[in-house]
């Protein structure tokens, strides 16, 4: 057993005579909290309709997209595998627009769309005007395939800030606005597969193409309910 000779005890410390300081109490540790405003209320307790005018700097916006793009950009097998990744980003932010959407739209307006033809109105109005403040340019059918529709935007705005190397001139990055529609469409009930396609021209050399192929139960339901009218 080990000896305490040549050791001495340490004196205990003691507070000076005159000191101006005040001990301290122990500081309970208490479970870390979400940070409040001081009137207690939250981005919960907002009204939903207070905000949907306002506009977000497109300063803001072009720094947040730009790093969302890098982000998905990281370990992926190609063009493809990014847009993707950009798609995917952007499903989860259509699947709860929609609800907020229907909301804010007047009581008569306010119905889920269950068809195609109101669907596509509600993307190509309410949505847009809520994401872009314009509607979008142009909805078309296929000529040759009955469940192929396509949205398009002439200059759209997530492809403004974004520089293309030539190495990559087949990406588009819209393909998350492509998402945001995929999530609408399947919110609804109609379930859709989105992609962003090039289709520049002359006039509009930043033109896209949003190319919506529904499931063949979609078209059928809808030939259904066609034949009962």
């Amino acid at each position: 057993m080990a000896s305490n000779q040549g050791f001495k005890p340490l004196p205990q410390p003691t507070a000076p005579a005159s000191s101006s300081h005040r001990p301290v109490p122990n500081a309970q540790r208490t479970p870390q909290q979400l940070r409040t405003p001081s009137n207690r209320k939250t981005i919960y307790d907002r009204n939903l309709n207070r905000t949907r005018t306002a506009e977000l700097s497109r300063a803001s916006f072009a720094y947040l997209f730009s790093e969302m793009v890098s982000y998905a950009q990281k370990r992926v097998t190609g063009i493809q595998d990014l847009e993707r990744r950009l798609n995917e980003q952007g499903y989860p932010l259509g699947l709860r627009l929609l609800p907020l959407l229907l909301y804010r739209e007047p009581p008569r307006t306010s119905l889920r769309p269950n068809r195609i033809l109101p669907l596509l109105q509600f993307i190509h109005g309410p949505l847009w005007r809520s994401l872009f403040g314009r509607t979008a340019d142009a909805i078309e059918h296929s000529s040759t395939a009955a469940n192929e529709y396509m949205i398009s935007d002439n200059e759209p705005l997530v492809n403004q800030y974004i520089s293309v190397p030539k190495e990559m001139n087949q990406l588009n990055c819209a393909a998350y606005v492509a998402g945001i529609i995929e999530g609408v469409c399947d919110g609804c009930g109609l379930k859709a597969g989105v992609s962003a396609h090039n289709g520049g021209t002359e006039m509009w050399p930043g033109k896209t193409v949003f190319l919506i192929r529904f499931d063949e139960g979609v078209v059928e339901r809808e030939g259904l309910l066609e034949g009962k009218k």
